[in-house]
């Protein structure tokens, strides 16, 4: 585990640099877009500290996920209205909309809120991560991993898959065109089988802990201890592959805006994959010890996108 996290933050540095000081990428921001960053990155130091504030007072180390689906709704309107209401931003900007209220009311029936916002579900992995890492079991080695990489990184994390908003704000002189349509088609494709797959997963560990609250006798998939069906039996994580493909599409926007194939803002969705990949990897190894059958889903089934193998 520690290596994957070296990795992410090896990556993460290792793309600003080539950004930021190896001319890869253009950057010509006006005074206008410079003043939107400062504020933006005003906001992502205040956030990420309340996030860590708040986890090492409550214990609760899953601040992160509550804001996860709101922060970019603030920062897309927020670069939109600096821009005095760019059309192709006004797009963007409703589409990530509709991705957050939805993740965001996914989240809510879970339990992920409370009326005291400190508290709701806490992510199960983070437990077992303190448990398997010795390093992390003393305090202020956890509470530096909380700082670094649940807080901090992962908030920037937030931000940057936000920024082709404001790529294509550099882009703001070529005018919306069909393009931008077909990617907005294909965006709201990925939110709708992001959808599909939470619920579900939703129906299914409804269902599944229902019987186990009224004795009744396991069966099947339920037996098993995890879903197999619908969406499920293509990819093992297709809510987590549609996820990325909803962020590598919203990266297009630029690339429609800006005509380059590749400019700064791609760091972003670089980035979420490697994350929801190593993501995955690890949920995948507590699962494994959990269910003896998920080793035989694991082969007939790939993790996010590919061949189904026949069983």
């Amino acid at each position: 585990m520690i290596k994957k996290i070296l990795i992410i933050i090896s990556t993460f540095i290792l793309i600003l640099y080539l950004s930021f000081y190896g001319d890869i990428f253009d950057f010509n921001f006006n005074q206008g877009q410079i003043s939107s960053i400062k504020f933006i990155f005003k906001s992502y130091l205040i956030v990420s500290s309340v996030c860590f504030i708040t986890g090492e007072l409550t214990k609760n180390y899953s601040q992160i996920d509550k804001v996860w689906s709101l922060v970019p709704i603030f920062v897309v309107w927020y670069f939109t209205l600096s821009s005095n209401f760019n059309p192709r931003m006004i797009l963007m900007s409703v589409l990530v909309t509709i991705w957050g209220l939805r993740l965001t009311y996914n989240f809510s029936r879970r339990g992920g809120y409370s009326i005291y916002f400190w508290k709701g579900e806490e992510d199960y992995r983070w437990k077992e991560v303190r448990k398997s890492i010795s390093l992390f079991r003393s305090n202020l080695n956890w509470s530096l991993f909380n700082l670094l990489f649940i807080c901090f990184y992962q908030m920037g994390l937030i931000f940057l898959f936000s920024l082709p908003i404001l790529a294509a704000w550099q882009g703001s002189e070529n005018a919306i065109n069909y393009s931008d349509y077909i990617i907005s088609f294909l965006m709201l494709l990925f939110i709708i089988t992001e959808t599909i797959a939470d619920q579900q997963q939703y129906n299914f560990q409804s269902e599944k802990y229902r019987r186990l609250r009224n004795g009744e006798n396991l069966e099947g998939m339920y037996k098993d201890g995890f879903i197999s069906n619908g969406l499920w039996a293509y990819s093992r994580h297709p809510n987590f592959a549609s996820e990325q493909l909803i962020w590598i599409t919203f990266y297009m926007f630029s690339v429609s805006a800006t005509g380059l194939i590749l400019n700064w803002s791609i760091i972003g969705c670089v980035l979420l994959v490697i994350l929801f990949f190593n993501s995955a990897k690890f949920s995948e190894e507590i699962s494994s010890k959990k269910y003896s059958k998920y080793a035989d889903y694991q082969k007939s089934v790939p993790m996010f996108l590919g061949i189904v193998k026949k069983k």
